[in-house]
């Protein structure tokens, strides 16, 4: 989701506008530099333009520049560190935090399209919220094409959220899976189970745990039916009752 801060046009001229709005927000500018070097790493780890080798570099870059904008938006979300259970308690709450948690988790692991995904959807939706705001301090009509481009990147932003949690949905197995396959660590999957139950409870992005409502319904549609063998509705029916138990209790 995009960021909150709302910020009017500043006085001067056209340039001068949006420097004088870039100095007196110097916190989320960082973000918005940390998140269009987000945005350019992972474009060039999906594809890898220049060899795959430097594409895996790009990889790291990419949820190491995350990390850097995450921790950056906890901070501003919760500016007065402090070493308590209570302070933890109400960081783990913040969705940065669940996505400084993410970063850490992949950062050094195989590379997994898949996990590059939410990362870059996510830095696109808060820079492009970020560029507009900027092109309001610069002109309210200038760089037409940019802000249709803006427009309707952000039509698209309720899609755009659902695919991100389905990512997050999916990366469970993904990760039960590189497990298996020798491609993932002993911790690895436990470590991501405790960030999707955070996904899950979030209370600004319920699109994971409506993600998790609406392919339950899918499948219960699906195992409903007479032609689907007797073994694969019991199949299913018990991986539906152990995500259940799984899934925490939301306030």
């Amino acid at each position: 989701m995009a960021d909150s801060t709302q910020n009017g046009p500043m006085p001067g001229g056209a340039g001068g506008g949006a420097v004088q709005f870039l100095m007196a927000n110097k916190l989320d500018t960082a973000m918005w530099i940390s998140r269009l070097f987000t945005v350019y790493c992972s474009a060039l780890f999906v594809l890898p333009l220049l060899g795959l080798h430097e594409a895996a570099s790009f990889y790291q870059r990419a949820l190491l520049a995350n990390a850097l904008t995450s921790a950056l938006r906890l901070h501003q979300r919760l500016p007065h560190f402090q070493l308590s259970r209570a302070f933890l308690a109400q960081a783990l709450l913040e969705d940065s935090c669940h996505y400084l948690l993410y970063s850490l988790i992949f950062v050094n692991s195989y590379p997994v399209t898949m996990s590059i995904f939410p990362v870059l959807l996510f830095s696109l939706l808060h820079a492009a919220t970020y560029t507009k705001k900027v092109l309001d301090a610069r002109s309210s009509n200038s760089l037409p094409f940019l802000r249709n481009l803006l427009e309707k990147l952000n039509a698209n932003q309720q899609n755009i959220l659902k695919f991100i949690a389905c990512n997050e949905i999916f990366l469970m197995p993904a990760t039960v899976f590189m497990l298996f396959s020798g491609q993932g660590s002993l911790l690895q999957p436990f470590i991501y189970y405790r960030f999707l139950t955070l996904r899950y409870s979030s209370r600004r992005n319920p699109y994971c745990r409506t993600l998790f409502t609406e392919l339950r319904i899918v499948v219960e549609h699906l195992i409903t039916k007479p032609a689907c063998p007797v073994f694969v509705r019991r199949l299913c029916l018990s991986g539906i009752s152990f995500i259940s138990r799984l899934a925490p209790t939301v306030a």
